[in-house]
């Protein structure tokens, strides 16, 4: 894999249940090496007209840019929002180990 194959995918779910449900699909599914699930997050924003304010859980997910279509798909299945956050970034760098470790986790079987 080359640079810009990694990514980083925000999702905001309302609470860590959730949040551990699609953490467990998408790595059982090998869409994801890693989900981190950051509980107690709040969100301030705006919705349908007025401000909102929730408490929330993030993850942050580490995957490859070649599972992204299937990765959103597989988080809107199980996501009881109507329109998610779903946000990915490129990785720019890190320690090659690590982006190895990714490859190695999305493939195995």
């Amino acid at each position: 894999m080359g640079e810009g194959d990694y990514i980083v995918v925000f999702v905001t779910v309302p609470n860590k249940d959730v949040g551990f449900e699609i953490a467990r699909s998408l790595i059982n599914n090998r869409l994801a090496a890693c989900v981190n699930i950051i509980d107690g997050l709040r969100s301030i924003y705006y919705w349908e007209g007025g401000v909102e304010e929730d408490s929330e859980t993030l993850l942050i997910i580490k995957s490859r840019r070649d599972r992204l279509n299937d990765l959103v798909r597989s988080i809107r299945e199980k996501h009881p929002y109507k329109v998610p956050e779903i946000i990915a970034l490129p990785i720019i760098g890190g320690l090659n180990e690590y982006l190895k470790w990714i490859d190695e986790t999305l493939e195995r079987k």
